[in-house]
Protein backbone atom coordinates (compact mmCIF):
# COMPACT_ATOMS: atom_id res chain seq x y z
CA UNK A 1 0.00 0.00 0.00
CA UNK A 2 1.54 3.48 -0.56
CA UNK A 3 2.79 5.89 1.58
CA UNK A 4 -0.31 8.52 1.69
CA UNK A 5 1.15 11.82 0.65
CA UNK A 6 0.95 14.83 4.09
CA UNK A 7 -0.58 17.88 3.23
CA UNK A 8 1.74 20.82 3.19
CA UNK A 9 0.76 23.73 4.93
CA UNK A 10 0.02 26.66 3.27
CA UNK A 11 2.16 29.76 3.41
CA UNK A 12 1.18 31.78 6.39
CA UNK A 13 -0.26 35.23 4.83
CA UNK A 14 2.28 37.97 4.60
CA UNK A 15 2.11 40.54 7.31
CA UNK A 16 4.21 43.33 8.99
CA UNK A 17 5.81 46.23 7.39
CA UNK A 18 8.08 45.85 3.93
CA UNK A 19 11.98 46.35 4.82
CA UNK A 20 12.13 49.55 3.10
CA UNK A 21 9.26 50.82 5.31
CA UNK A 22 11.13 50.16 8.91
CA UNK A 23 12.69 53.66 9.20
CA UNK A 24 10.98 55.30 6.76
CA UNK A 25 8.47 57.08 8.97
CA UNK A 26 8.94 60.25 11.57
CA UNK A 27 9.39 58.67 15.48
CA UNK A 28 6.44 59.42 17.28
CA UNK A 29 7.36 62.47 20.05
CA UNK A 30 7.59 60.00 22.81
CA UNK A 31 10.40 57.82 20.83
CA UNK A 32 12.34 61.24 19.95
CA UNK A 33 12.38 62.22 23.44
CA UNK A 34 13.95 58.40 24.79
CA UNK A 35 16.37 59.26 21.99
CA UNK A 36 17.77 62.50 23.73
CA UNK A 37 17.20 60.69 27.20
CA UNK A 38 19.71 58.01 25.71
CA UNK A 39 22.01 60.57 24.61
CA UNK A 40 21.75 62.91 27.88
CA UNK A 41 22.47 58.93 29.92
CA UNK A 42 26.03 58.92 27.98
CA UNK A 43 25.19 56.50 24.87
CA UNK A 44 24.09 56.97 21.52
CA UNK A 45 21.15 55.82 19.75
CA UNK A 46 22.59 53.85 16.50
CA UNK A 47 19.13 53.73 14.66
CA UNK A 48 15.47 54.16 15.31
CA UNK A 49 13.48 52.06 13.78
CA UNK A 50 10.13 49.62 13.90
CA UNK A 51 10.31 45.86 14.35
CA UNK A 52 9.40 44.41 11.07
CA UNK A 53 6.28 42.41 12.96
CA UNK A 54 4.75 44.71 14.39
CA UNK A 55 5.37 47.96 13.81
CA UNK A 56 6.83 48.93 16.97
CA UNK A 57 9.21 51.74 17.34
CA UNK A 58 12.33 50.65 19.27
CA UNK A 59 15.90 52.23 18.98
CA UNK A 60 19.40 50.42 18.69
CA UNK A 61 21.76 52.30 21.12
CA UNK A 62 24.96 51.49 22.45
CA UNK A 63 24.56 52.21 26.23
CA UNK A 64 27.45 52.57 29.06
CA UNK A 65 27.73 49.40 30.72
CA UNK A 66 27.67 50.85 34.21
CA UNK A 67 24.02 51.71 33.55
CA UNK A 68 22.40 48.66 32.35
CA UNK A 69 20.92 46.10 35.37
CA UNK A 70 18.85 42.88 35.04
CA UNK A 71 15.23 43.62 36.24
CA UNK A 72 15.20 42.58 39.70
CA UNK A 73 12.52 39.64 39.58
CA UNK A 74 15.14 37.77 37.34
CA UNK A 75 17.12 34.39 38.66
CA UNK A 76 20.44 34.33 39.58
CA UNK A 77 23.46 34.19 37.72
CA UNK A 78 24.58 30.74 36.30
CA UNK A 79 28.38 31.38 36.90
CA UNK A 80 29.17 28.24 34.78
CA UNK A 81 27.21 29.91 31.64
CA UNK A 82 28.46 33.28 32.21
CA UNK A 83 32.25 31.68 31.75
CA UNK A 84 31.01 29.64 28.54
CA UNK A 85 29.69 32.87 27.50
CA UNK A 86 32.59 34.87 27.78
CA UNK A 87 34.64 32.98 26.51
CA UNK A 88 32.63 32.61 23.41
CA UNK A 89 32.66 36.45 23.01
CA UNK A 90 36.39 36.88 23.88
CA UNK A 91 37.07 34.30 21.12
CA UNK A 92 35.00 35.80 18.93
CA UNK A 93 36.57 39.11 19.71
CA UNK A 94 32.77 40.46 19.46
CA UNK A 95 29.48 40.82 20.72
CA UNK A 96 26.82 40.50 18.36
CA UNK A 97 23.46 39.45 20.37
CA UNK A 98 22.15 43.07 21.53
CA UNK A 99 20.22 42.58 25.11
CA UNK A 100 16.51 44.29 25.32
CA UNK A 101 16.49 47.18 27.35
CA UNK A 102 13.88 49.63 28.66
CA UNK A 103 14.83 53.13 30.69
CA UNK A 104 13.91 52.91 34.44
CA UNK A 105 14.47 55.65 36.58
CA UNK A 106 16.98 57.50 37.57
CA UNK A 107 19.05 57.08 34.30
CA UNK A 108 19.12 53.19 34.93
CA UNK A 109 18.39 50.34 31.84
CA UNK A 110 16.54 47.35 32.81
CA UNK A 111 17.23 44.17 30.63
CA UNK A 112 14.74 41.30 30.76
CA UNK A 113 16.61 38.99 28.86
CA UNK A 114 20.65 39.80 29.25
CA UNK A 115 21.23 38.85 32.43
CA UNK A 116 24.37 36.60 31.48
CA UNK A 117 25.22 38.15 28.56
CA UNK A 118 25.53 41.19 30.70
CA UNK A 119 27.86 39.69 33.10
CA UNK A 120 30.20 38.08 30.47
CA UNK A 121 30.50 41.74 29.02
CA UNK A 122 31.77 42.61 32.95
CA UNK A 123 33.60 39.98 33.37
CA UNK A 124 35.62 40.92 30.29
CA UNK A 125 36.09 44.76 31.13
CA UNK A 126 33.94 45.83 28.71
CA UNK A 127 33.07 49.63 28.77
CA UNK A 128 29.39 49.53 26.83
CA UNK A 129 27.41 46.78 25.40
CA UNK A 130 24.53 47.19 22.69
CA UNK A 131 20.71 46.70 23.18
CA UNK A 132 17.30 47.15 21.91
CA UNK A 133 15.73 49.86 23.65
CA UNK A 134 12.06 49.23 23.92
CA UNK A 135 9.58 52.61 25.12
CA UNK A 136 7.06 50.21 26.68
CA UNK A 137 7.98 49.52 30.25
CA UNK A 138 5.69 46.36 30.57
CA UNK A 139 8.04 44.53 28.25
CA UNK A 140 10.57 44.35 31.39
CA UNK A 141 7.69 42.43 32.79
CA UNK A 142 7.73 39.96 30.15
CA UNK A 143 10.76 38.27 31.41
CA UNK A 144 9.57 34.34 30.74
CA UNK A 145 8.58 35.19 26.99
CA UNK A 146 11.89 37.33 26.41
CA UNK A 147 14.43 35.16 28.03
CA UNK A 148 16.38 32.74 24.97
CA UNK A 149 19.94 33.14 26.17
CA UNK A 150 19.46 30.03 28.74
CA UNK A 151 16.90 27.48 29.71
CA UNK A 152 14.78 27.80 31.85
CA UNK A 153 14.73 25.01 34.82
CA UNK A 154 11.09 24.41 36.71
CA UNK A 155 12.81 26.50 40.15
CA UNK A 156 14.25 29.40 38.25
CA UNK A 157 10.95 29.74 36.32
CA UNK A 158 8.48 29.70 39.75
CA UNK A 159 11.04 32.06 41.23
CA UNK A 160 10.95 35.03 38.53
CA UNK A 161 7.14 34.91 38.06
CA UNK A 162 6.59 35.41 42.47
CA UNK A 163 9.23 37.93 42.20
CA UNK A 164 7.69 39.35 38.95
CA UNK A 165 4.13 39.22 41.10
CA UNK A 166 5.35 40.72 44.37
CA UNK A 167 7.52 43.56 42.38
CA UNK A 168 4.03 44.01 40.03
CA UNK A 169 1.63 43.84 43.88
CA UNK A 170 3.15 47.00 44.89
CA UNK A 171 2.41 48.70 41.82
CA UNK A 172 -0.97 47.34 40.12
CA UNK A 173 -3.42 45.96 42.17
CA UNK A 174 -5.38 44.80 39.33
CA UNK A 175 -7.25 41.21 39.98
CA UNK A 176 -4.03 37.92 39.59
CA UNK A 177 -5.80 36.53 36.37
CA UNK A 178 -5.25 39.79 34.30
CA UNK A 179 -1.45 39.07 34.09
CA UNK A 180 -1.63 36.05 32.72
CA UNK A 181 0.67 37.01 30.08
CA UNK A 182 3.38 37.92 32.22
CA UNK A 183 3.01 35.06 34.46
CA UNK A 184 2.45 32.32 32.01
CA UNK A 185 0.90 29.56 34.45
CA UNK A 186 -0.65 30.18 37.83
CA UNK A 187 1.09 27.10 39.13
CA UNK A 188 4.53 28.62 38.80
CA UNK A 189 3.16 31.08 41.25
CA UNK A 190 2.60 28.68 43.69
CA UNK A 191 5.60 26.68 43.33
CA UNK A 192 8.11 30.37 43.49
CA UNK A 193 6.52 30.38 46.79
CA UNK A 194 7.65 26.78 47.47
CA UNK A 195 10.87 27.41 46.61
CA UNK A 196 11.52 30.74 48.58
CA UNK A 197 10.91 28.85 51.66
CA UNK A 198 12.72 25.76 50.84
CA UNK A 199 15.13 26.44 47.73
CA UNK A 200 15.48 22.38 47.78
CA UNK A 201 11.97 21.80 47.01
CA UNK A 202 11.06 19.38 44.14
CA UNK A 203 8.15 21.42 42.35
CA UNK A 204 8.60 18.82 39.21
CA UNK A 205 7.28 16.22 41.44
CA UNK A 206 3.74 17.97 41.48
CA UNK A 207 3.96 20.10 38.51
CA UNK A 208 1.75 18.29 36.64
CA UNK A 209 -1.30 18.24 38.78
CA UNK A 210 -0.76 21.81 39.88
CA UNK A 211 -1.59 22.80 35.99
CA UNK A 212 -4.74 21.02 36.27
CA UNK A 213 -6.15 22.48 39.53
CA UNK A 214 -4.27 25.77 39.90
CA UNK A 215 -5.73 28.24 38.09
CA UNK A 216 -5.35 32.13 37.86
CA UNK A 217 -7.08 33.98 41.04
CA UNK A 218 -10.24 36.78 40.80
CA UNK A 219 -8.62 38.43 43.86
CA UNK A 220 -6.32 41.29 43.29
CA UNK A 221 -3.09 40.63 43.07
CA UNK A 222 -1.96 41.50 46.21
CA UNK A 223 -4.39 39.86 47.89
CA UNK A 224 -4.03 36.66 45.30
CA UNK A 225 -0.90 36.60 46.75
CA UNK A 226 -1.78 36.07 50.21
CA UNK A 227 -3.96 32.76 49.02
CA UNK A 228 -0.47 31.66 47.01
CA UNK A 229 1.19 31.47 50.22
CA UNK A 230 -1.81 29.47 51.91
CA UNK A 231 -1.54 27.20 49.11
CA UNK A 232 2.55 26.76 48.92
CA UNK A 233 2.34 25.97 53.01
CA UNK A 234 -0.16 22.94 52.24
CA UNK A 235 1.25 21.95 49.58
CA UNK A 236 4.97 22.63 51.56
CA UNK A 237 3.20 20.05 54.05
CA UNK A 238 2.46 17.49 51.61
CA UNK A 239 6.11 17.35 50.36
CA UNK A 240 6.88 17.09 54.11
CA UNK A 241 4.62 13.72 54.61
CA UNK A 242 5.43 12.35 50.45
CA UNK A 243 9.45 12.75 52.04
CA UNK A 244 8.32 10.21 54.73
CA UNK A 245 7.26 7.64 52.64
CA UNK A 246 10.06 7.89 50.43
CA UNK A 247 12.79 7.71 53.13
CA UNK A 248 10.19 4.62 54.18
CA UNK A 249 10.88 3.20 51.70
CA UNK A 250 14.57 3.54 51.12
CA UNK A 251 14.33 1.56 54.14
CA UNK A 252 12.97 -1.09 52.72
CA UNK A 253 16.00 -1.39 50.04
CA UNK A 254 13.77 0.63 47.24
CA UNK A 255 16.66 2.48 45.32
CA UNK A 256 15.27 4.89 42.19
CA UNK A 257 15.60 7.96 40.79
CA UNK A 258 11.56 7.88 40.74
CA UNK A 259 10.70 6.85 44.03
CA UNK A 260 9.23 10.81 44.75
CA UNK A 261 7.04 10.69 41.65
CA UNK A 262 5.59 7.29 42.06
CA UNK A 263 5.06 8.18 45.73
CA UNK A 264 2.66 11.19 44.21
CA UNK A 265 1.47 9.50 41.32
CA UNK A 266 -0.44 6.95 43.76
CA UNK A 267 -1.61 9.70 46.04
CA UNK A 268 -2.59 11.45 42.93
CA UNK A 269 -7.02 11.75 42.75
CA UNK A 270 -7.03 12.94 39.83
CA UNK A 271 -4.33 11.00 37.62
CA UNK A 272 -7.06 8.91 35.97
CA UNK A 273 -9.30 11.35 35.33
CA UNK A 274 -8.56 13.20 32.06
CA UNK A 275 -10.17 16.11 31.07
CA UNK A 276 -12.28 16.24 34.37
CA UNK A 277 -12.46 20.05 36.30
CA UNK A 278 -10.98 20.26 39.86
CA UNK A 279 -10.37 22.15 42.95
CA UNK A 280 -6.90 23.00 44.15
CA UNK A 281 -7.48 22.70 47.94
CA UNK A 282 -9.63 19.70 47.92
CA UNK A 283 -6.99 17.85 45.49
CA UNK A 284 -4.09 18.63 47.81
CA UNK A 285 -5.85 17.83 50.85
CA UNK A 286 -6.89 14.58 49.34
CA UNK A 287 -3.18 13.97 48.56
CA UNK A 288 -2.27 14.83 51.95
CA UNK A 289 -4.59 12.57 53.79
CA UNK A 290 -3.28 9.69 51.19
CA UNK A 291 0.27 10.31 51.54
CA UNK A 292 -0.78 10.34 55.76
CA UNK A 293 -1.60 6.40 55.21
CA UNK A 294 0.47 5.39 52.34
CA UNK A 295 1.53 1.66 53.04
CA UNK A 296 5.53 1.36 52.32
CA UNK A 297 4.73 -2.47 53.09
CA UNK A 298 2.03 -2.83 50.46
CA UNK A 299 4.51 -1.47 47.85
CA UNK A 300 6.13 -4.30 45.48
CA UNK A 301 9.32 -3.73 43.07
CA UNK A 302 7.58 -4.73 39.86
CA UNK A 303 4.80 -1.58 40.69
CA UNK A 304 7.80 0.71 40.71
CA UNK A 305 9.35 -0.64 38.07
CA UNK A 306 6.73 -0.13 35.43
CA UNK A 307 6.17 3.95 36.37
CA UNK A 308 8.56 4.57 34.01
CA UNK A 309 8.52 8.33 33.24
CA UNK A 310 11.32 11.13 33.71
CA UNK A 311 12.85 11.77 37.53
CA UNK A 312 11.65 14.99 39.27
CA UNK A 313 13.67 17.85 38.46
CA UNK A 314 15.08 19.43 41.85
Amino acid sequence: MPARKRKSKAAPEPRGLEARRLAAAQPPAAVAALAQQVADDGGTVLATFRDPLGGHWQLLAALPLELVEPTPYQRDLSPTHVARLAHAIDRLGRFLDPVIAVRAEGGKYWTPNGHHRLGALRSLGARAITALIVPEHEVAHRILLLNTEKAHNLRERALEVIRLAEGLAQLDERPEREFEAEFEEAALLTLGVCYQENGRFSGGAYHSVLKRVDKFLSAKLPKALETRRQRAATLLRLNEVVNQAVSALKARGFESPYLKAFVVARINPIRFKRGAKADFDETIDKMLVAAERFDVGKIKVQQLARTGGTSVEE
